[in-house]
């Protein structure tokens, strides 16, 4: 027989580690972001006010798959709402249900939140990669567990397919993008000795945990002295609202071979680097810059040049370049994946309500393309 156990303290979830660990290695289209290593270094840091709703699905004493929930409280332009959703927090593209068959999981959650007493005003399932791993099975699964829920475009993510060969993939780029990189290519190598350091370890299990703290502090180093430095939202690598979590998250994914640091050094000084988080061969790239010094050389796309090939080399699959400045991102890009909100507006509260109805309405306006777009797709209504 099915059941749920619910979890709602981070620290009991610790007895759950290896289980976790195994069913996210049989989770199709995986990621970092859906480790319980980066759920804990998460909570420590911005789970306060929000509460913990992990669903572990069994079959008897079979594990079947892990649902991790969080409810928090969102302002919107009706006031607030209480919002039961994934612990993603944009920091990643795409999020779901972790295990073998992420639809039963789903589904046994959905089962149990409608025997449950409803505590939210939205049931809202963002970064649903329904193009991809979902195909549409979240928002079938909902349905058939007696949901009804609203389908929207949450944001749009670029994508870099790594499968094939090198060749293939810099042949598939505009003849003038290629002839730009061969040309700032020599000019660096004219300027100096161009070096690419790639650091992936492969995790404490393999005795290679070192967070290599230089190349990290380089790469704070070059954010700092860009425009980063000076950016207010809260989104780059030194700003001082995410610094803490991000060197926490940076050892963390060290210790268990989920991180890949990419630095360029132009006589032996850091003047690029390329910051991302790897999951058996699928590539997040959390975030990018360059030297200003160095901006007439293009340190920073030969940097993702040499990044791409070495992937290519590597036998890496997969590289979400992130959502937004998809202008910039085009010249490597091999698709563009739109992310979908799956919506549920609890028939109890007014302001659900009130939410449910101002959304059709912005989409008899403009249409779900708006909302997809970045800054829209953000706001809760």
């Amino acid at each position: 027989m099915t059941h749920v156990e619910e979890i709602n303290d981070i620290a009991k979830l610790d007895r759950y580690e290896l289980l976790w660990k195994a069913l996210l290695s049989a989770t199709p289209g995986a990621t970092f972001f859906q480790s319980l290593d980066w759920l804990k270094v998460y909570w420590k840091h911005f789970g306060e006010g929000q509460q913990l709703r992990v669903l572990i699905g069994w079959d008897d004493d079979r594990p079947v798959g892990i649902l991790p929930l969080v409810l928090k409280a969102e302002e919107t332009r009706v006031g607030t709402v209480q919002v039961l959703t994934y612990p993603l927090h944009d920091w990643g593209s795409f999020y779901g249900p972790i295990g073998p068959d992420p639809a039963a999981v789903l589904r046994l959650g959905m089962r149990y939140l409608r025997k449950t007493s409803c505590d939210w005003d939205l049931l809202d399932l963002r970064w649903v990669d329904e193009q991809g791993c979902d195909q549409g099975r979240s928002c079938e699964n909902m349905e058939a567990t007696g949901f009804s829920p609203h389908r929207q475009g949450w944001d749009r993510a670029a994508i870099v397919d790594l499968d094939g060969t090198w060749d293939d993939y810099w042949q598939s780029r505009t003849k003038k993008w290629r002839e730009s990189i061969r040309r700032y290519h020599r000019r660096l190598e004219e300027a100096g000795k161009v070096e690419l350091v790639r650091y992936r370890p492969q995790g404490s299990d393999a005795g290679e945990d070192d967070p290599r703290w230089d190349l990290y502090d380089a790469c704070l180093k070059i954010a700092q002295a860009s425009w980063q430095g000076r950016a207010t939202d809260g989104t780059t690598l030194c700003h001082e609202s995410v610094a803490a979590f991000l060197r926490d998250t940076h050892e963390v994914a060290a210790r268990t071979g989920s991180l890949d640091l990419c630095l360029l050094k132009l006589d032996g000084r850091p003047i690029a680097f390329i910051y991302n988080y790897h999951y058996r061969g699928r590539l997040y790239g959390l975030r990018m810059g360059f030297d200003p010094a160095a901006a007439d050389l293009g340190s920073g796309k030969v940097l993702q040049y040499l990044m791409f090939k070495d992937s290519f080399e590597r036998g890496d699959t997969y590289f979400d370049m992130g959502v937004g400045s998809l202008e910039i991102k085009r010249h490597w890009l091999t698709s563009v994946v739109t992310s979908y909100r799956l919506t549920c507006f609890s028939p109890a509260t007014v302001r659900a309500q009130l939410l449910r109805i101002k959304r059709w309405y912005v989409e008899r306006r403009f249409g779900d393309d708006y909302l997809a777009g970045g800054k829209a797709a953000r706001q809760t209504a």
